[in-house]
C-alpha cells in the first residue's frame, strides 16, 4: 500500500493507538505450549551481544522458572509504535522496560515478546493496544514456527483481508508483479504514483506534494480498522 494511503486511514485517529498482536504466554495447544515454554525457561546466551561474528546462541544451566512479577505474552514481532509508548521504552519511569529488557536477553525470539509484555504490565497502555499487526500471514499449521510462501494463488485473500502488509514473499515473484500492476499501479518497477502527480504523461511533474488521494486500499484498511476498534471487541482483546 502507498505509504500516503496509509496516513490517510491512521491521520483521524488517536496518536495514543498502537497495534501489536498479542496473547498470553500460557494461553495456547498443549503443543504450542511446550514450544513455548522450551524457549522461556532454558538459560540462553547469545554471542551476537558482544562478538562481532555472528554465531550460535548457547544453552547455560540451571533453568529457570516463569515470571511471577509479571506476566508474559507474545505474538507477532511487526507491530505499530506509538510515541508515547517508545519514550516510555526508553526511559522507564518505573523501570518495566528495563527489568524486561534484561529478561529477555536470555530469551529466544525476543521481539516476539518483549514489547507484548511491556505493553500488557503497563496499565496505562493496555487500553492503547489493537490487537493486530496489519500483516497478512500465512501459517502452516498451529505449530508451524515459518510462515509459508506467499504466492499468486494468495492474491484474493491478501486484499480480502483489507491489512496494510503481507509477508514472506520470494524474489521476483509473479505475485508482487500483479500488486504492483494492479493495486500499486506502477509501471515497469518505477515509483507509485500518488495525488501529486501532474503533467502529461502522467506523474512528469510534481504538483502538491501533500495532495493524498486514497484509493480502495485505503478504504479496505479503514474498514478493517473500524472493525478493530469496534466496542466491545476492542477492549476485549486487549491483554486478557
Amino acid at each position: 500500500m502507498c505509504l500516503t494511503r496509509f496516513f490517510v486511514v491512521f491521520d483521524p485517529l488517536t496518536f495514543d493507538l498502537l497495534t501489536c498482536e498479542h496473547d498470553p504466554f500460557n494461553t495456547c495447544t498443549e503443543s504450542v505450549c511446550v514450544c513455548r515454554k522450551r524457549r522461556a525457561i532454558p538459560l540462553m546466551v547469545d554471542p551476537g551481544l558482544y562478538l562481532n561474528k555472528k554465531s550460535d546462541i548457547f544453552w547455560v544451566q540451571p533453568k529457570r522458572v516463569l515470571p511471577t512479577a509479571f506476566k508474559l505474552f507474545t505474538g507477532s514481532a511487526w507491530m505499530i509504535l506509538s510515541r508515547s509508548f517508545v519514550e516510555y521504552c526508553i526511559w522507564g519511569w518505573d523501570n518495566l522496560p528495563r527489568t524486561l529488557l534484561m529478561y529477555y536477553t536470555n530469551f529466544v525470539s525476543s521481539p516476539e515478546g518483549y514489547f507484548q509484555t511491556v505493553i500488557c504490565n503497563a496499565p496505562e497502555f493496555v487500553p492503547t493496544v489493537v490487537n493486530h499487526d496489519m500483516h497478512f500471514i500465512s501459517w502452516g499449521g498451529l505449530s508451524s514456527q515459518h510462515p509459508d510462501i506467499l504466492t499468486i494463488n494468495d492474491t484474493e485473500k491478501m486484499i480480502a483481508s483489507g491489512v496494510a502488509f503481507a509477508r514472506k514473499f520470494k524474489q521476483d515473484t509473479p505475485v508482487l508483479d500483479r500488486i504492483d500492476h494492479e493495486l500499486l499501479h506502477r509501471k515497469n518497477g518505477s515509483f507509485t504514483p500518488g495525488g501529486w502527480c501532474m503533467g502529461y504523461p502522467s506523474c512528469t511533474k510534481v504538483g502538491k506534494p501533500t495532495q493524498v488521494k486514497p484509493g480502495p486500499g485505503a478504504q479496505r484498511l479503514r474498514q478493517l480498522i473500524g472493525k478493530l476498534l469496534q466496542a466491545p471487541e476492542f477492549s476485549q482483546s486487549q491483554c486478557q
